[in-house]
């Protein structure tokens, strides 16, 4: 981001501080304070791109978390959501898609630093060996987590959560066979090669059009405890805590800390209802419902 566009947001963010510390304050008083999720997908210096942030980059965001914080895992969350009460800012670091690059600092990091992190694989890269194609299509083909890697983590305390067999788009998919082996048959296959129980799982793309309620019910009925979307928003106390939102773990750090101080344009973020959606059907997508075997191609990360 060019320097001018970080110094309108610290601008931005100062000239709305005084506003935003009363607001922590009643929020605390009342016990209300919202909890933020974020999910980052690749930290390394080499192949910058949209979804990638640096290891300076990434560990001077972990240091500002560690001290304005409590840095839990997504069941904590879970407990401070559903219990009504917390007034201390709340912060859960989540990681997608599974590249083999975050092995080499953040993870690490994060372990030593003994913070909680969640991390969501799709099963077929991991699996294969395969690059994802919106890399491929860029030019760097960059490696995914393998199996052993994932084991090796979840073994370290890293919780690892589902994120589809082939980084589907699930919200035009209908409740059909194709869909159950994305989101089932893909986690079962997962515990099965890590030997963990696989308790989390998070839409691929993650806005409101990529999600589906057929999911969320599958997974609720199967025992899940939670499900990530990505569209944006803070976590309000009281509300429902089997539906997580979270927040992009910005490279910009000036956005990141805007979002992070309680920016008061997210209480506007729409939140997806999934008890009151219907569900899509193979009539409304003009497709077959039957199981597809190829991988489905990103449309957008």
């Amino acid at each position: 981001m060019p320097n001018w566009k970080s110094n309108l947001i610290d601008g931005y963010r100062l000239a709305t501080w005084p506003l935003r510390k009363l607001r922590l304050r009643q929020m605390q008083r009342a016990g209300q304070v919202p909890i933020a999720i974020l999910f980052y997908h690749r930290v390394d210096d080499e192949y910058p791109n949209g979804w990638t942030i640096t290891e300076a980059g990434f560990e001077t965001q972990i240091e500002w978390f560690e001290k304005n914080f409590d840095l839990v895992d997504l069941e904590e969350c879970q407990r401070r959501i559903s219990s009504g009460f917390n007034d201390r800012p709340t912060l859960s670091i989540t990681f997608d898609d599974g590249y083999a690059d975050n092995c080499a600092f953040a993870l690490p990091m994060l372990l030593q630093r003994k913070i909680p992190v969640t991390y969501f694989v799709t099963t077929y890269h991991t699996t294969r060996g395969e690059p994802f194609p919106h890399d491929v299509e860029k030019g760097a083909p960059l490696a995914p987590n393998s199996i052993e890697s994932l084991a090796a983590l979840s073994r370290a305390g890293v919780e690892i959560g589902a994120h589809t067999r082939t980084h589907a788009d699930l919200g035009a998919m209908p409740n059909s066979p194709q869909l159950i082996d994305e989101v089932l048959g893909a986690t079962r296959d997962l515990e099965s090669l890590i030997d963990q129980k696989i308790r989390y799982f998070a839409f691929p793309f993650g806005l409101h059009a990529n999600l589906n309620p057929a999911v969320f019910r599958l997974l609720k009925d199967f025992g899940f405890k939670g499900v990530c979307s990505a569209y944006g928003g803070l976590n309000y106390i009281g509300d429902d805590a089997f539906h997580l939102h979270r927040l992009h773990g910005d490279p910009c750090f000036s956005r990141m800390k805007n979002w992070l101080t309680f920016d008061p344009r997210l209480q506007s973020t729409k939140r997806f209802d999934y008890e009151t959606q219907p569900e899509v059907s193979a009539a409304d997508t003009g497709k077959p419902s039957g199981r597809v075997n190829q991988p489905s191609e990103p449309v957008a990360h």
